[in-house]
């Protein structure tokens, strides 16, 4: 038996065509029995603890146990960036091939307090460095739908997962665009909250101003339920903001009237190199909205030109300073080679052979960027310019409630189609990585499909701290496109 959504599964529960343990088990086979190369530790003896205590609440207080634990008995894959006590952690790559975190993630912690099950934990680039999860140390994820395909990165095997049906719902992380990506091209729901709204203690960090947790879901209400239960200020993270947890799931707006709704339409997101079936889908979906009484505002994102440089330069300089933890003596695998080194330099050397090239990349990069005589030049002027993208944000809104663009410029490319064009692969996140550099929320969710059937996002960008209206703009969308 199959299910596209929570409230399905606690339908289900509650009639008792299916249990917890059942609905597990189901999940866990699936996962092993597939080709996708989606998860690369499963928690099976962990989820089935998980899934039996859950049924053992079900059994005990009945449909009110899902009040008091809004996500009873349902199965999430967690990204291989964030942290479970006891469960490997590898962030996809050698260096931590072998390494078992003492804590959890918070963003784990409280979805597992909500009655979740953690089926185990999903494959990725390499530390989040990626936009195809071909960088992965344990070979790439397949397309759900698409083999041939990529499903996008860093969190591609998050996408997958859900779009394969070998989780419920699952956790990924987005620093440029790294959970609407690989939705837009899986064709799932994906939301990246606004920057300090879910805790990222416990999360492995790339990109320390940048990174943010967020749920990959099939539907708006469960990526709704998920915000809803992680977010909220924690103690244990210095950049978490000092604000209640959402309550998205229980105003979601109904598919009728939207005549308030002003929608801005950037300028820059429609230009030359669009793919012809992308750039229909996203105007047929303005249209949709015309037609429920909202109203398209031109708008204009000046900056935008800039963002892929200074994202690149911001996020390699934050990843060569995150990243230098990662030395053989605190952190990573310490291989029999470098206990032979005859120095310090030799030692490191042996270490860090075992990174990938494009987090060799973006060390080497972000290290230059940050080097004496150039950090002024490069990181401090990328800075300097990130803030002129906020700001055009800042004046956007003035005008407009929220913004719709493309995801992507194209559908899922094949695999190793820009392999050797690292520059290509970069500039695929141009619609996204705006949104990161100024802390924005943002979702993509599924407006339509290509030639070849696969589908088309649509991202929905709002105002900082506005997922409850964002999630509610698109939930009106999705059920009325249903």
């Amino acid at each position: 038996m199959e299910f596209t959504t929570f409230r399905e599964i606690h339908e289900a529960f509650e009639k008792k065509t299916t249990t917890p343990v059942e609905l597990t088990q189901n999940y866990l086979q699936a996962a092993k029995s597939s080709a996708h190369n989606a998860y690369l530790t499963i928690c099976e003896e962990r989820a089935l603890k998980q899934a039996k205590l859950a049924q053992e609440t079900l059994s005990r207080e009945g449909a009110q146990a899902f009040e008091k634990f809004p996500l009873l008995g349902i199965p999430l894959g967690i990204k291989d960036v964030l942290t479970i006590q006891n469960v490997r952690t590898t962030c996809a790559s050698k260096i931590l091939e072998n390494y078992v975190p003492p804590y959890t993630a918070t963003a784990v912690e409280k979805l597992e307090a909500a009655g979740a099950i953690s089926l185990g934990k999903l494959n990725m680039d390499e530390f989040a460095m990626g936009g195809s999860n071909e960088n992965s140390a344990f070979g790439p994820v397949l397309h759900p739908t698409h083999p041939d395909r990529v499903p996008g990165g860093s969190s591609g095997g998050s996408a997958t997962a859900v779009g394969a049906k070998l989780c419920a719902a699952s956790l990924g992380t987005d620093t440029g665009g790294s959970i609407r990506l690989p939705a837009s091209y899986c064709g799932i729901v994906g939301l990246k909250p606004t920057y300090g709204r879910v805790s990222r203690y416990g999360l492995v960090a790339f990109a320390s101003s940048l990174d943010q947790i967020g749920p990959m879901t099939r539907s708006v209400e469960d990526a709704a339920k998920l915000l809803d239960v992680m977010s909220g200020h924690d103690p244990k993270d210095s950049t978490s903001a000092p604000l209640e947890k959402t309550r998205s799931a229980k105003n979601l707006a109904s598919a009728q009237d939207l005549s308030s709704l002003r929608i801005g339409v950037p300028k820059e997101y429609f230009v030359g190199g669009l793919d012809p079936s992308v750039e229909k889908s996203v105007q047929n979906s303005l249209k949709w909205f015309e037609s429920r009484g909202a109203k398209l505002v031109s708008i204009s994102l000046p900056h935008t030109q800039y963002a892929v440089a200074v994202y690149y330069l911001v996020a390699v300089s934050e990843a060569s300073s995150n990243l230098a933890r990662f030395d053989g003596v605190r952190f990573g695998v310490r291989p029999p080679a470098a206990d032979e080194a005859r120095d310090l330099a030799e030692f490191y050397k042996k270490v860090r052979a075992n990174f990938g090239p494009e987090v060799k990349r973006r060390i080497i990069l972000g290290t230059f960027a940050l080097s004496s005589g150039y950090y002024d030049a490069y990181y401090r002027r990328a800075c300097q310019v990130r803030r002129l993208i906020q700001r055009d944000f800042d004046e956007a809104f003035k005008q407009v409630d929220i913004i719709a663009s493309p995801v992507s410029t194209t559908t899922a490319f094949r695999l190793g189609e820009k392999n050797s064009d690292p520059l290509a692969m970069y500039l695929n996140d141009i619609f996204t990585i705006p949104v990161n550099l100024a802390g924005l929320p943002a979702l993509s969710i599924p407006c339509g499909q290509d030639i070849a059937g696969l589908p088309v996002g649509l991202q929905l960008t709002s105002p900082a701290f506005t997922e409850e209206s964002l999630l509610s703009i698109a939930h009106a969308f999705e059920q009325g496109r249903a």
